[in-house]
C-alpha cells in the first residue's frame, strides 16, 4: 500500500506521508525541521509552558476585573 501524497503548506513541494516522519502532517520534512533560534527542547514541552503562562495571564485579568476595588 503506497504512502498518501501531500503538498506542503509552506513550500507547496509534494511529499509522502510516511508513519515515521517528524513535524506536521502538511509540511514538507524540510518545512518540519526545527528552527536553528529554537532551543531544540520538546515541542509539547514549549507549548505546555507558553500555554500555561497564558492561562496565569488569563486569570490575573480576569481576578482583576472582578476583584479591583473602584474608588
Amino acid at each position: 500500500m503506497p504512502f498518501p501524497v501531500r503538498t506542503c503548506a509552506i513550500c507547496s513541494e509534494e511529499f509522502e506521508l510516511r508513519p515515521d516522519k517528524p513535524g506536521f502532517a502538511n509540511r514538507c520534512p524540510a518545512c518540519s525541521e526545527p528552527e536553528e533560534g529554537d532551543a531544540g527542547g520538546d515541542p509539547m514541552l514549549a507549548a505546555a509552558e507558553s500555554a500555561s503562562e497564558v492561562n496565569a495571564a488569563r486569570r490575573r485579568a480576569m481576578y482583576d476585573l472582578l476583584y479591583r476595588k473602584e474608588s
